[in-house]
This record gives structure tokens, C-alpha cells and sequence, in this order.
């Protein structure tokens, strides 16, 4: 497989990782490419590596294996002690390299000190972070944050970290575990925070100034009268030929009763594609890729949930986020007509991996364990905020109802946009829809002054 090039500052972090054994925090803006970076990473790596991430979507982004299913650990709160491993499990464990975690900042303090503890258990090194092994994360705490605890979990998490962040977990503190089976030292292990900065998705500075300030929670109130009276505008009615806006979010309910009015304002019979499962793919929509049933009409506007599989040398017909129209619904293809021209769209197959120790080699190995086959469509007159992580518009209508409930919201629905002219809002941003989560700040922050003094060393 071939991927994008990489921009100087992509290879630099690039060589950084592959040429030695640091412990990398791969950062940055909305539209950076560290998504492009962890994708040749991980097909242009000479390491042993394996790639993870906390949810079941986010490992199927990536190609990867959940972080749960990959070290078999119990879900919920994991806490201190000796993990239960089976033989096959430390052989897998010893054989990794390099442990990719993508978006890292939805992993708690808990969860990476368990990651921490089993690498040290299944390789026989206890006084080594991570059990020698490399970590390298990709992700944006300014974008997306972990569940917050609840109950005894969170009680727990209070007496014993800073916060439920994955960078307040004890392998990075040097603190240890209050049971002595691991000695971390009194430092700590060193993690290096390498913020990408080259932004791609947006070129106009104007623009970019004013998505700095929302993601830092800067916004002074100029800069909130040019966004608000950029957005201040009735979303022009679509022409022949032109697409609806989508809209972005905060409440699955209301995408929902977005898409269900325009499903039902057009004429004609829906349709249902119902998703063919083989395997384990775990339970719950959560889990999975697509729709389970995909309702349809002619006429229906689509947004595309994976790249085109183009083939070598020719260029992808859509993209991960490319907006369509539904020209025709036929048994085993859907016609979808992108920029005025139409494609004809089949069933995807997405796969479910877990990596595996081959004894014979000595080498790490991906076996296919479950796939999920469904045409690779979502209704798209709206999406949740959340659901938009990593897609690129050009006009969108940013719906934050009673206004922002988690941290970063704002930031990630402004920043899906490739310029100012063409957000839409449904009403004024308001000071509180700009939130910064506080520990974050403080560990960005802190990072920053790292580097600041390094580079002055």
C-alpha cells in the first residue's frame, strides 16, 4: 500500500520514532496529518509494531486491535496488582517493538498504567517502563476527551491521580504503584511531545488565527464578532445539482430528526441494506463501522464512511467525508453522484484484526477475526459533532443547540471547515460554547516550556 508523502516535518517525527527508542506523543491542530503520519508509520515501519486504540471504531480506523482485546484486560477500572496473562498473551507482548496507540486522549490514567504494568509483567522487566517496549501516540486532547469516571471509579481516580488524562497516569510521574510490584523510578518515564503545526486542511491565516484562539480558549470578543457574523447568514437553498449544507451536532437526537425529515420529504419508497457480520465484531452499533440498517431513497444525501479504494496510479473517486447524492438504489450497488459525477457504490468490507506471535518466524502477525460487509454510506443531511472527527467540509451549519457540553466541541466542529466562508451557525457562539478542559492547559503547557527550554539548551 502506498501513502501520502510526507511533509518535512512529518518525516522528521518520522525518523525520530524508527531511528530510536523514545516515547513519542504525536500532537497538533485539526488538519496536521497525524493521521497520515500514523498511517505510513505503520506500512513503512522496520519494527515489530502493533497498532491500537480505545474504541472499537478508532482500531478499525487505524487497522488495528483495541487496546482491551489486544493486552486482555478487563474493561472498567483496572486499578494496582498483577494483570492475568495467558502464555500466548506474553509471547504476543514480548514480540511488540513499538506500541502505537492512536487517539490517546480518550485512554484514562488507569488504562495507561495497566498498559504499563502488563508490558512489564509478560516481558520480565518490572523496573522498566513499559517493559522496554517503545510507546508512540497519536491524538489531540484539545479535540477529543476520555469518559470521566463516575461513582467509586471516579473516587478512586481522585485519590490516586492528578486526573483521569492518560499523561496524569503514574508511568510519566515516576510516582509508582502503591503496591511495589513495579518500580518506575523516581522520574518517570520520558515522554516526548511532538506537536505537527503545518496545517493542511485550511490555507487562509485569517482563518487559522481564529481556530488557534478557540482551540486555546482565546477568543476575545472581535474575534467572536467576525465568527458570528461570518455565520450569521440563512444556508442558501439548494440549486439543481447542488448539495443541502450538512449539519454538525451535539446531540445524536437531533441528527437523527435532521435526517429523518429529509429522508421523509422526499418522494419515493425507502430502501434497507441490512450489514452481513461474520465473526466476533463485538456487540452494539457502538462497535461497528456502519449502520446496521441503512435506510435510503433516491435522492437522499450520503456522506462516504472510508476512502475509495482506488486502484495504483489512479486517483480516489471519494474519500472518508465526501458528501453525495443518491441517484439510484439497485440490489448490489448504490449510484451516488459526487461533483457531478456519479459512481457506482458496492458493499465495503471492513475488518476486524488481532494480532498473533508466530513462533516459527518470531514475528508479530494480523489474522482477520470478524468482518462487518455494508455499503459505506450514512444519511448526511447532519452528523454529530463527535462523528465529524477527521472529516473535512467546505460548508457546514454548526448546530450547538443549549450549547456545548464537552470540552473541545466547539474547536472540532469550526475546525471541519476548509475556510470561514463557509460556516453556517444556527445561533451566536456564546463564551461558554469555547471551553478548554484545565488540566489539559496545564499539560500542553508544560510541554511547551520542555521544549522551549531544550531548544535553548
Amino acid at each position: 500500500m502506498t501513502t501520502p508523502p510526507l511533509s518535512a516535518e512529518q518525516q522528521a517525527l518520522f525518523r525520530l520514532i524508527e531511528d530510536t527508542r523514545e516515547h513519542v506523543f504525536v500532537t497538533g491542530r485539526a488538519g496536521t496529518g497525524k493521521s497520515t503520519l500514523l498511517q505510513h508509520l505503520a506500512w513503512n515501519t522496520k519494527k515489530q509494531i502493533a497498532v491500537c486504540a480505545p474504541t472499537g471504531v478508532a482500531a478499525l480506523n487505524v487497522e488495528g486491535q483495541t487496546i482491551h482485546s489486544l493486552f486482555r484486560l478487563p474493561i472498567g477500572l483496572i486499578a494496582s496488582g498483577d494483570i492475568d496473562q495467558n502464555d500466548a498473551t506474553r509471547k504476543l507482548l514480548n514480540a511488540i517493538d513499538t506500541l502505537v496507540i492512536d487517539e490517546i486522549s480518550m485512554v484514562n490514567a488507569d488504562l495507561m498504567d495497566a498498559i504499563d504494568r502488563s508490558l512489564r509483567q509478560a516481558r520480565g522487566r518490572r523496573a522498566e517502563a513499559f517493559g522496554g517496549t517503545q510507546i508512540v501516540m497519536f491524538g489531540d486532547p484539545y479535540q477529543l476527551a476520555p469518559v470521566p469516571p463516575r461513582g467509586d471509579e471516579m473516587r478512586y481516580i481522585r485519590d490516586h491521580y492528578r486526573s483521569f488524562w492518560f499523561f496524569d497516569a503514574k508511568v510519566w510521574s515516576g510516582e509508582g504503584a502503591s503496591d511495589g510490584l513495579i518500580d518506575i523510578g523516581r522520574h518517570g518515564a520520558d515522554l516526548h511531545v511532538k506537536e505537527l503545526v503545518e496545517i493542511h486542511r485550511q490555507s487562509d491565516p485569517g482563518f487559522k488565527q481564529l481556530l488557534n484562539a478557540v482551540r486555546y480558549g482565546r477568543v476575545t470578543a472581535e474575534m467572536a464578532g467576525i465568527l458570528n457574523a461570518a455565520g450569521a447568514r440563512t444556508p442558501p437553498h439548494p440549486a439543481d445539482g447542488e448539495h443541502p449544507i450538512i449539519t454538525l451536532a451535539t446531540r445524536n437526537d437531533r441528527v437523527n430528526t435532521i435526517n429523518r425529515k429529509h429522508l421523509d420529504e422526499l418522494i419515493g419508497r425507502t430502501q434497507t441494506a441490512n450489514a452481513e457480520i461474520s465473526g466476533d465484531f463485538g456487540r452494539g452499533e457502538a462497535n461497528y463501522p456502519a449502520e446496521m440498517e441503512l435506510t435510503l431513497k433516491v435522492g437522499a444525501q450520503v456522506m462516504f464512511l472510508r476512502n475509495d479504494a482506488a486502484q495504483f496510479g489512479e486517483a480516489p473517486r471519494w474519500v472518508n467525508g465526501t458528501i453525495g447524492t443518491v441517484t439510484r438504489i439497485a440490489g448490489d450497488s448504490v449510484r451516488v453522484e459526487v461533483d457531478g459525477i456519479q459512481h457506482d457504490v458496492e458493499p465495503a468490507v471492513w475488518e476486524r484484526y488481532r494480532y498473533a506471535y508466530d513462533p516459527g518466524t518470531k514475528n508479530l502477525s494480523r489474522e482477520i477475526v470478524a468482518e462487518f460487509t455494508q455499503f459505506p454510506l450514512r444519511l448526511a443531511w447532519a452528523v454529530t459533532i463527535h462523528k465529524s472527527q477527521g472529516k473535512t467540509y467546505d460548508r457546514a451549519v454548526v448546530d450547538l443547540g443549549a450549547g456545548a457540553f464537552a470540552p473541545g466541541q466547539t474547536y472540532v466542529a469550526l475546525s471541519r471547515l476548509t475556510s470561514l466562508d463557509g460556516l453556517y451557525l444556527t445561533r451566536a457562539l456564546k463564551p461558554s460554547d469555547i471551553r478548554v478542559d484545565e488540566d489539559v492547559r496545564r499539560f500542553m503547557k508544560q510541554a511547551w516550556m520542555s521544549r522551549q527550554a531544550a531548544a535553548q539548551a
